[in-house]
């Protein structure tokens, strides 16, 4: 059970928060709803979403996903016991970040959420047609006026990171506390590097998504077998490469040493990674949630550390 919290600007989360893209596309309501509840009562406070999810899904619309947490805040009356992380940019009716696609799109996730602020608002995409100083402003403007606790930004390059921040600074506006970095053991320059610098030297949490590689990191995917999941296209790539390869059998090492299944031992990797607060990863079922929220049971050696990080080089 996690016990813990990091801060996170003004917020305090969980060191692992649960991904809400699979709810209204993988999973229903109704296990949704048990996921959620097991999530919580293992400790965890910190529920990431968007307005997006579900969009791709043939029948869907956008906000699915956000429609669901809010049914489920309303019936567990729970909603100062969590920390719900959403993003604007990318809904297929509200794309990009001017500042009236930003404060209509947060008034249509409130909405949804049935909530009247949201704690954590990530731009999710960063849109470089606007600058840097409209975007700012326009959520500097919820933050006064309650809508939004904290901002935070995904999908950004470490240019536009380090002008935004430092405006923010300049003119006195709310500044992004958390960054949404892709990053996991299979895809490390997706963040280390300048991303990462900038982050580090602002005092910026990374709270990355793909923290198990849509499922490879699990260790469901070996070569020769066939997994039946939504996302096992995009999962099963990682068997083509060297570095999948080597990552799965030092996982399996660091695993068998810990007596731990192996997305415990990648999500403790990426957990103590600098700069990082929190990996998000998903669940469809209870079944999966063990074995994330262990992470916090781990504590890897400086031996462990090397072996994952030479084989994920």
């Amino acid at each position: 059970m996690i016990a813990t919290r990091t801060p996170l600007g003004s917020l305090s989360v969980s060191p692992l928060s649960l991904g809400g893209n699979v709810f209204g596309w993988t999973a229903d309501e109704a296990e949704s709803f048990a996921v959620l509840d097991a999530y919580v009562a293992g400790g965890g406070n910190f529920i990431d979403t968007a307005d997006a999810y579900s969009a791709w899904v043939p029948g869907n619309s956008g906000g699915e996903s956000e429609t669901v947490i809010g049914n489920w805040l309303a019936s567990r009356g729970n909603r100062s016991d969590v920390v719900i992380a959403t993003k604007v940019g990318a809904h297929p009716d509200l794309k990009g970040l001017s500042a009236g696609t930003i404060k209509s799109a947060v008034d249509a996730s409130l909405a949804r959420l049935r909530t009247d602020y949201i704690d954590l608002y990530y731009t999710h995409y960063d849109d470089e047609s606007v600058e840097v100083a409209e975007i700012l402003t326009a959520l500097d403007d919820l933050v006064r006026a309650g809508k939004v606790r904290e901002i935070a930004a995904s999908n950004i390059s470490a240019k536009r990171l380090e002008e935004s921040l430092t405006f923010s600074a300049r003119e006195g506006l709310a500044r992004y506390v958390a960054l949404q970095p892709h990053y996991n053991l299979v895809s490390r320059d997706t963040y280390e590097g300048d991303l990462a610098a900038v982050a580090a030297r602002h005092g910026v949490a990374a709270v990355p998504y793909y923290g198990l590689a849509r499922g490879f990191l699990t260790g469901k995917y070996r070569p020769g077998t066939v997994v039946e999941s939504a996302r096992s296209e995009g999962a099963a790539k990682y068997l083509s490469t060297d570095r999948g390869l080597r990552v799965l059998e030092s996982l399996d090492t660091v695993a068998a040493a810990h007596g731990a299944e192996i997305a415990t031992i990648a999500l403790a990797w990426l957990a103590a990674r600098p700069t990082v607060a929190a990996p998000i990863t998903s669940a469809r079922t209870v079944a999966q949630l063990p074995a994330l929220l262990a992470v916090g049971d781990i504590e890897l050696t400086e031996a462990e550390t090397t072996l994952l990080n030479d084989a994920s080089a």
